[in-house]
């Protein structure tokens, strides 16, 4: 192995997904390689969580949320994509933001929707990481009426509280 952070988390990592690739192929939607993923890091012995939420503020008020598609180990960010493209600079950028929110070291850009498995291992920069953290804003869900951000969506079926809706 080598010196980079968490090198046998990401090489564990990686083999999962290379066995969801195997599985799969490519053409399907991202949330059927997430899921698969998902099973795998489970077989793996691996401890994660799925649509890890995480919090924005923005000078103290909750702006938003980010989701990580896993954490894996409280520490390795993974990002799963299913591009028939390969992956650009925009996508890297996501991961590189998600790192300096989470003052997390290591993330993994997965990419399901290629002939083979295409992958980056992404670390968090060195020198202007204010600056990233500045980027934050692109990658936020927020919801479209001014309420509790922590509330991902609203159904109007929904019965709300003291009956209304």
């Amino acid at each position: 192995m080598d010196d980079k952070p968490y090198s046998e988390l990401t090489y564990r990592v990686l083999g999962a997904a290379m066995r969801v690739h195997n599985a799969l192929g490519p053409g399907l939607k991202e949330a059927f390689y997430q899921r698969a993923l998902s099973l795998e890091l489970e077989n793996g012995g691996l401890g994660f969580e799925a649509e890890y939420s995480v919090e924005v503020e923005l000078e103290g008020v909750r702006v938003g949320l980010l989701y990580l598609d896993h954490l894996v180990e409280g520490e390795l960010i993974v990002e799963e994509k299913a591009f028939s493209h390969l992956l650009t600079d925009d996508e890297i950028a996501q991961v590189i933001t998600y790192l300096c929110a989470t003052y997390k070291k290591v993330g993994l850009l997965l990419n399901f929707g290629r002939h083979r498995l295409e992958y980056r291992r992404i670390f968090t920069p060195t020198s202007n990481v204010e600056r990233w953290r500045e980027r934050i804003r692109r990658y936020v869900w927020t919801p479209s009426e001014p309420s509790d951000p922590l509330i991902r969506s609203t159904n109007p079926l929904t019965v709300h509280p003291l009956g209304r809706r």
